[in-house]
């Protein structure tokens, strides 16, 4: 009986310390700060050194609450309301992590235990079911970066394939897999020391993407008012705002996710007319009205012409994304063009453009890749993350991408 309790003690014990360590990865990793996105890929190996299944899934819970600690501030602040819709929103978020990530946990034969001594007896059939585990921990990785657990895909592990390997492009993205996978084997302490060696290197030589010729980025601070406030006032603010940042060499200046309010007959007019006689082509964020909601967009406008450019593959799920009232037949939420448009054409370059939620998402980036674009466009609206690093995280994520293939980066963000 006495050592059966000092067992019991020394597994919650254990347990305890992964659930520790996952939330110290969850919260560093996803800190806002792109260089240390590499944390992250700790959590594989604490998934692997539980003990059960419950282990495992409070192990994941500590890891995606910690990484997703700003939605309960940030939906409090979207309301206007107290923190208890956000709190249950995040821990409803959470459940699909959690729920794929504990299935995906399986029980080595044996005592074995990736990280703990081995003898030589054993080895061998060990291997199949340590290969297994590394290969049910990579499903989990792709059940959660596509639809429908994609959509709530938020802080994976695979996005400090940036960091690591800047400029592999798809063979980064492997390397970065294969990394995770070992992470969840024996050999992790072997895995670990290379990735650091990886990212020690990239911290040493580490620059920020480059800016395009010719395009220019434009943050805004206009808080909520921005995309809400369709006066004829805030439009011409807003053109001497792109006046005011045009030179010589700008032709493509962007503006921030929700920038010009709803996109009219009338609102074009005005752009248009405001542009007479500059050669600049303006990419700003807009809502479209549909006969059943609306679409998030980003337009292209100029002297010349106008068009809707690109509609979001995924806006927010419950605050713009509300599917229920299709199903109900009550229409009024932001429509979600899941797989379309990943790339589109302007001015005979080809864009990739990430709108906001999608930029903390692993498929849009990876969808968009598939078709080589030349440049990555990521807006944002983020003044509901006012407090939180929100808006960090989606910059340090779509820095991350944009170094991973070597493609230079335009943003624009209202805060």
């Amino acid at each position: 009986m006495p050592g059966r309790c000092s067992r019991s003690i020394r597994e919650c014990a254990n347990a305890a310390f992964l659930v520790a360590l996952a939330i110290l990865a969850g919260a560093v990793g996803w800190s806002g700060f792109v260089l240390a996105l590499p944390v992250a890929m700790i959590f594989p190996a604490l998934w692997a050194m539980s003990r059960s299944r419950r282990v495992a899934a409070l192990v994941s819970a500590g890891y995606f609450l910690a990484a997703s600690r700003g939605l309960p501030q940030g939906v409090a602040t979207f309301y206007a309301a107290d923190l208890w819709p956000g709190l249950l929103l995040w821990i409803v978020a959470s459940a699909s992590f959690v729920a794929v990530h504990a299935a995906a946990w399986s029980k080595l034969s044996g005592r074995a235990r990736p990280g703990l001594g081995h003898s030589h007896a054993g080895r061998e059939g060990r291997a199949d079911p340590e290969r297994g585990r590394a290969l049910r921990y990579l499903a989990a990785t792709v059940v959660m970066a596509l639809p429908p657990f994609g959509i709530t895909g938020w802080a994976q592990p695979i996005a400090a394939a940036g960091v690591l390997f800047p400029g592999w492009g798809w063979w980064g993205l492997v390397a970065t897999a294969a990394g995770l996978a070992m992470m969840t084997s024996r050999y992790w302490p072997a895995a670990a020391v290379a990735l650091m060696g990886f990212w020690f290197w990239s911290v040493a030589t580490w620059t920020a993407p480059t800016l395009p010729d010719g395009w220019k980025g434009v943050d805004l601070e206009q808080g909520r008012t921005l995309g809400r406030d369709g006066s004829r006032k805030h439009h011409r603010d807003l053109i001497a705002t792109v006046q005011s940042a045009a030179d010589a060499s700008i032709r493509f200046i962007v503006l921030p996710e929700s920038a010009l309010g709803f996109w009219t007959p009338t609102v074009e007019r005005l752009w248009r007319e405001a542009l007479r006689g500059r050669d600049i082509t303006v990419i700003a964020g807009a809502a479209v009205l549909e006969p059943q909601g609306y679409d998030n967009v980003l337009v292209a406008v100029s002297a010349e012409s106008s068009q809707i450019l690109y509609r979001e593959r995924m806006p927010v799920p419950v605050s713009m994304w509300q599917p229920w009232k299709a199903w109900t037949g009550e229409g009024g939420g932001a429509s979600a063009h899941i797989f379309a448009n990943p790339v589109v054409e302007l001015g005979g370059t080809r864009l990739a453009p990430l709108i906001c939620y999608e930029q903390l998402l692993v498929w849009p980036a990876v969808q968009s890749m598939l078709e080589s674009p030349e440049i990555i466009v990521a807006t944002g609206n983020g003044w509901w993350t006012t407090g939180t690093s929100i808006v960090a995280i989606q910059r340090a994520s779509t820095i991350a991408w944009a170094k991973l293939f070597g493609l230079p980066l335009v943003t624009a963000f209202n805060t």
